[in-house]
């Protein structure tokens, strides 16, 4: 009978969360060749192609998806089965990071997940935009991070989407006479403020950005007080402000893949790579 090999596996998934053979050598230590070698093991037991190789990197075929989804189950229980038996439950410290729009809906879920699952494991959670937070993890200043994924951006596996959507204070927040449109956006480098930008740039509407705030308060505060609008992620928007629709005459928004990436090199972890694997799977569950 073929069996599926655990590191066969583990390789498997770290070239998912990171498109790349080169970073997937680096993450478990191996040569290229060797990694080269491991896919292609995967792929006769797996009785056809998991991969394809493109100028950008490597993407999952529906094959590959259908082992991914698999592979992530089969080592969380492999990894937890493993350190209860040797008495080596799962302890230490985590160091994650979450983004602000995220704070509100996601976070809560995932660290209940960790608790549960791990009492013994402390979180230290920063909370930053996606942009200096795969800053950090490049840095190895956090372990792993929740991030947004703009289009086409091959980097992790989205494991869900999120729209972006315009926000004001009321339904005509976005009328301005002759004036140009008064924008609150988090700072220049972020996602959702380029992507507003781009998307006001491509309509030809008048805009200026009136404040610039690593702080969601902040930018909440300019929203309420009917100063300015601002883009948030849909699952972000608070009760007491109003999603703007395409009827005001603004232009669409696009959706954000999220993924959880991990610090390279912590691929052999076996507390991050647990850790990983059960966020993966809380994230697509809620």
């Amino acid at each position: 009978m073929t069996n599926l090999d655990i590191d066969l596996l583990r390789t498997f998934v770290t070239i998912a969360d990171t498109r790349s053979l080169t970073r997937t050598a680096t993450e478990v230590g191996r040569t290229q060749s060797a990694i080269s070698m491991q896919v292609r093991r995967i792929e006769e037991v797996a009785g056809g192609a998991v991969l394809l190789r493109t100028v950008r990197g490597v993407e999952l075929t529906a094959r590959g998806e259908t082992l991914l989804r698999h592979a992530r189950e089969l080592l969380r229980i492999h990894d937890e089965a493993l350190a209860e038996l040797t008495g080596r439950s799962l302890s230490g410290a985590i160091r994650f990071g979450c983004p602000d729009d995220y704070c509100i809906t996601f976070l809560p879920t995932l660290l209940r997940e960790i608790a549960g699952r791990h009492p013994r494991v402390g979180v230290h959670l920063v909370c930053a935009s996606t942009t200096h937070l795969r800053r950090m993890l490049r840095d190895k200043r956090i372990d792993l991070a929740l991030v947004s994924l703009a289009p086409g951006d091959d980097g992790e596996t989205a494991v869900r989407y999120e729209k972006l959507v315009w926000v004001g204070a009321h339904a005509r927040a976005a009328e301005r006479g002759e004036a140009s449109l008064a924008l609150a956006l988090s700072e220049p480098d972020t996602l959702d403020h380029q992507a507003a930008r781009r998307a006001l740039d491509g309509a030809g509407i008048a805009y200026h950005v009136a404040c610039e705030s690593a702080s969601k308060d902040g930018l909440l505060a300019m929203v309420r007080a009917g100063i300015a609008i601002t883009a948030l992620t849909e699952g972000a928007v608070p009760a007491d402000l109003t999603v703007l629709d395409t009827h005001t005459g603004l232009p669409p928004l696009p959706s954000f893949g999220m993924a959880i990436a991990s610090a390279h090199g912590s691929g052999d972890s076996l507390l991050v790579g647990s850790l990983k694997a059960l966020l993966v799977d809380a994230l697509s569950a809620a």
